[in-house]
């Protein structure tokens, strides 16, 4: 794998790729968009130069790419950039849905430069490169969704990524397995977040709740630019695993009303027993 990789897109996770790539040795440079953010991963070691314009000459240098950029504005760059790429240059992302991605993009390049998509299952509830924080992949999942466009040298690629910054596990799927998991482990859970917090108008839960409401809204504190494009770009699963959600949640409510102490009951030792494979290993 190249030593000397750009980074597109300097937030929290493009950053967060940065700190733990730079740590292993890699020469890691960056684009964004603000100089402040530039200036801030220079002065701190996460880079060792950035820029906040893009030139073909500057793109010319750099064989490995990895773009942390929002959907749409992802696919915005790699169409009006594309054409600066060099031959034999192949590009992964971190992006959190991949059939609306991937396809276009590996669609749109010229021939010779790869896409590969991938997706870090990490993040926090604060934004920004100033919050990078390589930690947050030590015990996270990371998903590679090659298609039949992709080489070995771009699979190995995408998954040295992974290997390099530590991921408890890495996995391979279809871009149309990962948009369907997707809409599930994590889509529909944002969701579920965002209607507990809007379902309730009182400002002053925070004054009585315990960990329980806390935890199951940790994630209710959203980007909303960033997660509206994912639910809308992944529509159809996400629709379709909020209506199985709702399916169940009404039989739940149902032997609730009915004072169905067994069917309550056996709902519970069947959501222990599945929670359990998620338990953390000491």
């Amino acid at each position: 794998m190249s030593k000397k990789i750009l980074i597109v897109g300097l937030g929290l996770i493009g950053g967060s790729y940065a700190m733990g790539l730079t740590k292993k040795g890699y020469e890691v440079y960056a684009i964004a968009r603000r100089q402040s953010s530039i200036d801030y991963a220079i002065k701190n070691g996460l880079i060792k130069d950035g820029s906040t314009s893009v030139t073909k000459e500057l793109l010319q240098e750099f064989d490995r790419i990895v773009i942390s950029l929002y959907p749409k504005v992802l696919l915005s760059w790699i169409e009006e950039y594309k054409d600066f790429l060099k031959e034999g240059t192949i590009i992964t992302d971190v992006t959190g849905i991949k059939c609306q991605v991937v396809y276009k993009i590996q669609d749109m390049l010229p021939k010779g430069i790869e896409f590969i998509g991938a997706h870090p299952m990490a993040g926090k509830e604060v934004y920004g490169v100033e919050n990078a924080n390589d930690a947050i992949f030590k015990n996270a999942n990371y998903i590679i969704t090659p298609t039949g466009k992709n080489s070995l040298n771009a699979c190995d690629f995408a998954k040295s990524i992974g290997e390099e910054l530590e991921f408890k596990n890495i996995s391979v799927l279809t871009p149309e397995e990962h948009d369907k998991m997707i809409a599930f482990l994590s889509q529909l859970t944002h969701c579920i977040a965002v209607s507990l917090m809007t379902c309730k108008d009182n400002t002053h839960l925070h004054e009585y709740t315990g960990d329980s409401f806390r935890d199951l809204t940790r994630i209710a504190n959203i980007n909303e630019n960033m997660w509206s494009e994912l639910f809308l770009m992944n529509k159809e699963k996400l629709v379709t695993e909020m209506d199985e959600f709702m399916t169940e949640f009404k039989l739940l409510r149902d032997l609730i009303q009915s004072e169905d102490v067994e069917g309550i009951k056996e709902k519970m030792k069947l959501s222990s027993y599945r929670r359990s494979f998620f338990n953390k290993k000491a």
